[in-house]
């Protein structure tokens, strides 16, 4: 996992400050708590930013005063996704979301799933694509967010927009549908 320093001093200073490690994320939580701010949290690679992903950003910024986005490390993208991804370094893909006004902080994480970081950061919401909602895939950090009284929340899906799907177009090349 790369280095949260190094990422902020490239980053431009409106995104270098959201630019957090985790175990920072952790020091601020309880402050957090304290002042009765509710703590959202979602993830993913964000392999390559859309539209879609902007759309579900802002739906769970909604749900709470604080959202923090967690992302897959390099090797992580590369575990779930196969040798040809990540499309982007992950410093260059949590500067992106740090320069979204929805989003208030970035963290990186090296795990294939982020039940280890929930399970240090306990937001109060966890959000997942409305793909997880019916029970057909399967949530594995969904027994660590209910077990320290966190809610698993799902946001709606974006039809059209996926990082698979524009990379499908790229591939297809000039006069491919939209």
């Amino acid at each position: 996992m790369g280095d949260m320093s190094a990422m902020r001093d490239a980053a431009p200073p409106h995104a270098a400050r959201k630019l957090k490690a985790l175990g920072e994320l952790v020091e601020l939580r309880p402050g957090w708590r304290a002042g009765g701010r509710t703590v959202v949290w979602t993830n993913g690679c964000f392999d390559l930013l859309h539209a879609g992903h902007a759309r579900s950003l802002h739906d769970a910024r909604a749900l709470g005063d604080i959202l923090i986005v967690g992302i897959n490390s390099d090797a992580s993208v590369r575990a779930l996704k196969g040798p040809s991804r990540p499309l982007m370094c992950e410093q260059d893909r949590a500067e992106l979301l740090a320069a979204l006004a929805d989003v208030d902080y970035v963290t990186v994480f090296s795990e294939p799933d982020p039940a280890a970081a929930l399970a240090l950061l306990q937001p109060d919401i966890h959000c997942k694509g409305a793909e997880y909602a019916d029970g057909s895939r399967p949530i594995p950090e969904r027994a660590v967010v209910e077990a320290y009284g966190g809610e698993v929340r799902f946001l709606p899906l974006h039809p059209g927009r996926s990082t698979t799907g524009l990379i499908e177009r790229l591939l297809a090349g000039p006069g491919a549908s939209a």
